[in-house]
């Protein structure tokens, strides 16, 4: 990863309710203007990570008990959410979080606050138009009455009002049906490439994360047990046979396989 790095995890360490440590000695990085992967079941950390990178944790009774977390070069850890998403780094979390008692318009118009009275709302607007079309017909409508890809839509929407140079994406693809999921994760590569954003992209489905993303990172028990270029990772038998449900001469397996594996020594060396 030569790229200058944007954001740096430096083994991390995350306790909740000050007895339950989800993450042990965690480090990773996301170069400028790249798209990082990360992978793992359910319980692995993956969530706990970017609410730690975004102060979050306090709000669920968590703490980074060791380690550091640094965005452009200065750590994270004085910083309120708020102030991290004026500094350029925005949570989009699982479950789209958005205003449904507001308009789409009124959600677009709620994340200008991270702007700070800068100018160039409405062409942030007819930029979120054009990625996402559906919310300029529906941009009158209340936000609750939306699709569940339409809500996904809005939320990533919102973020890029905020005009961040760094987004947090947690599952996007949750709950959505398959046609819809490919179409979200096309235009995150748009705005990859066009608005220069980086993005640290936490996905259970690793074929849809491996298509946009330039690197990654799998964690198992709030650690980093294998990481590379997707390039590697996708010809890396485990990786294949462990999260994409691909074997070696038995060819396709079923999820159920995929999820009661054995793990290997070496997975965990």
């Amino acid at each position: 990863m030569a790229a200058a790095a944007l954001l740096d995890v430096n083994n991390v360490e995350v306790v909740y309710n000050r007895t339950v440590q989800v993450l042990r000695g965690l480090s990773l990085q996301v170069p400028q203007g790249q798209i990082v992967a990360l992978l793992g079941s359910n319980g692995a950390g993956k969530s706990t990570l970017l609410k730690a990178v975004s102060n979050l944790l306090a709000l669920e009774d968590g703490a980074v008990t060791a380690g550091s977390i640094r965005f452009e070069g200065r750590d994270v850890a004085a910083d309120p959410p708020h102030g991290l998403v004026r500094r350029g780094l925005f949570h989009v979390m699982e479950g789209r979080r958005i205003f449904e008692d507001l308009t789409v318009e009124e959600n677009l118009t709620a994340a200008t606050f991270a702007l700070a009275g800068r100018a160039g709302a409405a062409a942030d607007f007819d930029m979120v138009y054009e990625y996402f079309p559906r919310l300029r017909e529906r941009r009158r409508g209340l936000a609750g009455y939306l699709s569940g890809g339409e809500q996904q839509m809005l939320a990533i929407g919102r973020a890029l009002v905020a005009r961040p140079s760094l987004m947090l994406l947690d599952e996007p693809s949750l709950g959505l049906a398959p046609m819809l999921v490919e179409e979200i994760f096309a235009i995150i590569a748009r705005i990859n490439a066009e608005q220069k954003v980086s993005m640290l992209l936490v996905e259970q489905n690793a074929a849809v994360a491996f298509a946009v993303a330039h690197y990654g990172y799998i964690l198992e028990t709030g650690k980093v047990v294998i990481d590379g270029p997707v390039e590697r990772l996708m010809r890396d038998q485990d990786v294949r046979e462990f999260y994409l449900g691909l074997g070696g001469a038995g060819g396709e397996r079923s999820y159920r396989d995929v999820k009661h594996y054995k793990r290997r020594k070496r997975w965990l060396s």
